[in-house]
């Protein structure tokens, strides 16, 4: 992890990319909210559209922490576009359009757009969390890790929704 003397995660280089993914996730949690509403109003089960309405909810907090790292950095809170996100909720849209409204075929379609976007936020937050202690920054690991923490909840809820809807399905058959 050294460079001659320098430790890689002290680098200005290290830190310039730290700072324009912490812009990259803070434009997806607000992107992926927008998405996650409309999949709120687009899920058949009313289990299903709670938790989506739940994490809409839980997206804000994490909106508010991303802010708060970027105090931390001394920076103005500022997103990049996200291209990663964009297309995932991209996807999410089309599984609303290629699916008969009220059906588990549409519902299983969100969770499974739900879960690609929230495994993508897992995989960033916990890097970002980990080149937060690689720089020293404690106080913005922690942030970080707390978001990664929901982040894995609403991945158990969402497996447990797709069993409870595929035993729906089965069971209506």
């Amino acid at each position: 992890m050294k460079k001659g003397n320098r430790n890689i995660g002290q680098s200005a280089e290290f830190r310039s990319l730290f700072v324009d993914l912490v812009k990259d996730i803070y434009w997806a949690e607000k992107h992926l909210a927008k998405g996650m509403r409309k999949m709120e109003k687009a899920a058949a089960n009313p289990e299903l559209a709670a938790a989506f309405a739940g994490l809409v909810e839980e997206s804000k907090g994490q909106i508010e922490r991303l802010e708060e790292v970027f105090g931390l950095l001394g920076r103005r809170p500022q997103g990049k576009r996200c291209e990663a996100m964009a297309g995932l909720v991209a996807e999410a849209e089309e599984a609303v359009e290629n699916t008969p409204a009220g059906t588990f075929a549409r519902d299983a379609g969100l969770i499974m757009a739900a879960q690609k976007a929230g495994h993508y936020e897992i995989a960033t937050y916990g890097t970002l969390r980990y080149f937060a202690e690689m720089m020293g920054e404690k106080e913005i690991a922690k942030v970080l890790g707390a978001t990664l923490k929901e982040e894995r909840r609403a991945d158990d809820l969402l497996s447990y929704l797709t069993d409870v809807r595929a035993y729906e399905a089965v069971a209506a058959e």
